[in-house]
């Protein structure tokens, strides 16, 4: 952002010192609020403020007091990622990069630096390497990857069953997107738990950070040269031997994208969706009476706590105009996915439900619109599903206030969520599902929180109409239920 100019629309530009007695004076050089520090520990807060004091979209600071814009508009950030002809995704536009200002010393420095990638990228390369990736993403089957999916869940479930209690985050969501994203890559011999830990490392920006970036770009590159020699029928190969000719160098720079892209956004998700169906009474509810299916609460998840809340960075290629404010040419904007999913212009009542809409701006928009979304949500969804089945009684085993979250500009990610249940024996995973087998019943859901109800308004297992406690029919399932039971891999 530059101060020196006003707007086409006759507003002071934003950057200049407020008036006197704007709610803004004493927040940042500038008046300016701040995405860090104290002021920023309720991100949910700051942005509501934001949008009060600025509309739908609002200049703050960044770490080192870097001045960029915050998208907080539904209809404005999805104007904003649709719009190449005015808005890119190479950083080294930016006029805070070309000054030094938000240089590689830079706090943020990992999420600001230009890479020679897909989401990085602009016309015809970005064709090129996007090309890539989405036709080596088509050959995925979707039925073996769900099959796959309920396989690692009951794996995940062994581990803990027996016991009685677990926590979901750790044992459960940051595991199974890894077991499936390792798989669909072709190296599920390197699933384990060091890869979980060192991917959750380097995301999280310890000290230990760039050691466990370097362990996973090893691995990848070691996977690289394998498929290059000997190649086989996944996601790594289809890459290398796709038309776009991508280089060995590409190749891993793609994966290692790939994977921490899907395996962060996937990890929160599923975390997400667990936390709101242990303590949200409606979903509950809704899941116990058959109203609600494990993919609608995904998408309702997805609008209410979408799983990256903002996105650095879209940098203004020319002189523009955004949401009534002047935006200038190398001017850097944040893509705010979580403000933009509460836009009042969009969600009035938040309390609404958002089953069958999915215009929310979890997986972006645009050319760089998140080309695996399908693949996180049938981890979520399968993952989900056959985690309730398997520990139908499931409760949270702490107050909800209790719970934990880390949180940062970019992310909220759910620290632990502790549960018991009874204990559970072991499941047999080794066999493939039987395409002709007769499935299973699915056991009566009872997702609970410690929270007692009234016993007034406390709904009475006992008259909920739930599918599975109906007796047993005399006659087999109609041939469409037992495909839709082994399409589902149980």
């Amino acid at each position: 952002m530059t101060p020196e100019s006003h707007s086409p629309t006759g507003m002071d530009d934003l950057t200049l010192d407020p008036p006197p007695g704007c709610p803004a004076h004493g927040s940042g050089p500038g008046g300016l609020r701040r995405l860090y520090g104290p002021e920023a520990e309720d991100l949910e807060a700051l942005y509501d403020k934001l949008r009060a004091e600025h509309g739908a979209v609002a200049p703050v600071l960044l770490h080192n007091d870097v001045p960029i814009w915050v998208v907080l508009g539904h209809g404005e950030n999805l104007h904003m990622v649709s719009t190449p002809s005015h808005y890119a995704r190479d950083s080294r536009l930016w006029t805070a990069v070309q000054d030094g200002t938000a240089g590689p010393e830079h706090p943020l420095a990992p999420h600001i630096a230009w890479q020679p990638i897909c989401s990085h990228a602009e016309g015809d390369e970005h064709l090129r390497l996007r090309g890539a990736v989405t036709g080596a993403m088509s050959t995925i089957d979707h039925r073996s990857l769900r099959r796959h999916i309920n396989r690692a869940t009951q794996r995940l479930v062994n581990q803990f069953c027996e016991q009685g209690r677990a926590d979901l985050v750790g044992q459960f969501a940051e595991h199974l997107p890894m077991a499936v994203l390792c798989e669909i890559l072709g190296m599920p011999e390197e699933y384990n738990d060091r890869i979980v830990q060192a991917t959750r490392d380097l995301l999280k920006g310890t000290e230990t950070a760039i050691a466990s970036n370097e362990y996973v770009q090893g691995v990848l590159s070691r996977q690289t040269a394998r498929r290059r020699a000997q190649p086989e029928e996944d996601f790594t190969s289809h890459l290398i031997n796709h038309p776009a000719r991508l280089t060995d160098d590409e190749v891993t720079q793609h994966l290692w994208l790939v994977l921490l892209a899907s395996y962060e956004t996937t990890a929160n998700l599923i975390a997400n969706v667990l936390r709101m169906v242990l303590t949200d009474p409606r979903f509950r509810a809704q899941l116990n009476g058959g109203q609600m299916t494990v993919p609608e609460a995904v998408e309702q998840s997805l609008w209410d706590e979408p799983p990256f809340s903002a996105v650095l960075g879209y940098f203004a290629k020319q002189d523009t105009e955004l949401g009534g404010r002047r935006i200038r040419k190398g001017d850097g904007l944040l893509f705010g996915i979580a403000p933009g999913n509460v836009d009042p212009k969009v969600r009035p009542d938040l309390a609404a439900n958002m089953q069958g809409n999915r215009s929310h701006l979890a997986f972006g928009g645009g050319p760089h619109e998140c080309p695996g979304q399908d693949i996180g949500r049938a981890i979520a969804d399968v993952g989900v599903d056959a985690l309730l089945l398997r520990v139908p009684d499931v409760q949270l085993s702490c107050a909800e206030s209790e719970l934990r979250w880390r949180a940062s500009m970019s992310s909220r990610h759910l620290v632990e969520l502790p549960v018991r249940f009874e204990p559970k024996p072991l499941q047999d995973v080794t066999q493939l599902p039987a395409l002709h087998a007769m499935p299973r019943q699915r056991p009566n859901r009872q997702v609970t929180t410690e929270r007692t109800e009234p016993a007034a308004t406390a709904p009475q297992p006992v008259t909920t109409p739930e599918r599975a406690a109906r007796p047993e029919p005399a006659h087999r399932l109609g041939a469409w239920q037992r495909f839709v039971r082994w399409w589902r891999g149980y």
